[in-house]
């Protein structure tokens, strides 16, 4: 086996090809970031003690990786070529924006959970704030509420969005189904306070003003959910390649059999996995719930009867309306938050198993 060197038409030198003619290496770019750092920390170190203030670690780990982009693009330059090069400094600069933006995840979540477990305990998830003015108390209403709400705005919104979504794939054509996309398109944009004032002002026609209920709460909720379940689902149902309709088509399956049985089955995994964003969206709402639900500081189990109190709302209730001590109803917040961020975790627990239960490829 013979290798052929290409040669420069001009010169006759061979062309030097830059992915083959040298390699750092596979240590080098940790021992430059290393030194990237430590230059940043002996730099920063030498401002602490001129100024006579504290080690700014965060600054001088910044600066570091911010100093390693361009020392692994020249060292790369220079032993690698340019090709090789940019392939490093994109790589670099990609994953300095992915750590970039775990920060505040990470940094958030720390936060939730140090001060959070204070009053995670059996009192917290066993009692309401009814009576409760100082310390003690618990979120057992506000979690009963979230669930109640979240839940009944989910059979609400998940029949109308998939079978919307069904018809703008499978059915829709002309003017109508432009239509409908763009009203789906605008309703994603609305803020959720005036899903609020749409649940509060329907129910106002009917029941009066200034009725506060549970069913208020989550039909604000199902119309901030319609549009998510709409988009996500509407995407993955395109996914699915036309070869198998036209498959079932040829066995002389009806097409709404073949939607029930081949398309759906199909795409169950992302339609999941959309109307569980759509949960994690509305859950954590507070504005639309304050207006449309209320919030109570007892036990309420019926969605159609009186005001119902949810994470959120406790939350901010909890938050600005400190009584004394004050410290007490920071840690109930703090609790609250941490109790919601937990749901939601189970919530794409749940969803992921669904999603790999479902799917075709499991029962093969």
């Amino acid at each position: 086996m013979t290798t052929t060197t290409r040669a420069d038409p001009n010169t006759g030198s061979p062309i030097a090809n830059s992915l083959t003619a040298g390699r750092l290496p596979t240590s080098a770019p940790w021992t430059i970031l290393g030194a990237a750092i430590a230059i940043a920390a002996a730099v920063f170190g030498v401002v602490a003690i001129g100024s006579g203030e504290g080690f700014n670690w965060g600054g001088a780990l910044l600066v570091g990786a911010l100093l390693y982009i361009p020392s692994i693009w020249l060292f790369s330059t220079l032993v690698e070529g340019e090709r090789r090069a940019m392939d490093r400094l994109v790589t670099a600069l990609v994953s300095g924006a992915f750590l970039l933006a775990m920060i505040p995840l990470i940094s958030l979540t720390i936060t939730v959970v140090t001060f959070g477990l204070s009053r995670f305990d059996p009192e917290f998830f066993s009692f309401s704030m009814r009576n409760v003015t100082g310390e003690g108390g618990g979120a057992l209403h506000a979690i009963i509420g979230t669930l109640l709400m979240t839940g009944a705005a989910a059979i609400i919104s998940i029949p109308i969005g998939l079978m919307t979504s069904i018809y703008l794939v499978e059915y829709g054509r002309g003017r109508l189904a432009q239509g409908i996309t763009f009203l789906v398109d605008v309703m994603t944009g609305i803020p959720s306070i005036v899903a609020g004032l749409f649940a509060y002002a329907l129910f106002a026609i009917f029941l009066g003003p200034g009725v506060r209920l549970g069913i208020a709460g989550a039909v604000a909720l199902a119309v901030l959910m319609i549009p998510v379940v709409v988009r996500s689902s509407e995407e993955m149902l395109r996914l699915v390649p036309n070869e198998l309709r036209e498959a079932a088509f040829a066995l002389g399956v009806p097409k709404w059999l073949t939607i029930v049985k081949v398309v759906l089955p199909t795409s169950i995994a992302g339609i999941t996995t959309g109307i569980m964003l759509s949960i994690a969206r509305v859950i954590g709402e507070t504005a639309p719930l304050l207006i449309a639900a209320g919030f109570t500081a007892s036990m309420n189990y019926s969605l159609f009867e009186g005001r119902m109190q949810s994470l959120p709302v406790f939350v901010y209730t909890q938050y600005a309306n400190q009584g004394n001590p004050p410290e007490a109803y920071i840690d109930r917040a703090w609790a609250a938050a941490l109790t919601l961020i937990l749901i939601v975790m189970a919530l794409n627990l749940i969803a992921r198993l669904v999603a790999r239960f479902f799917a075709p490829k499991f029962g093969r």
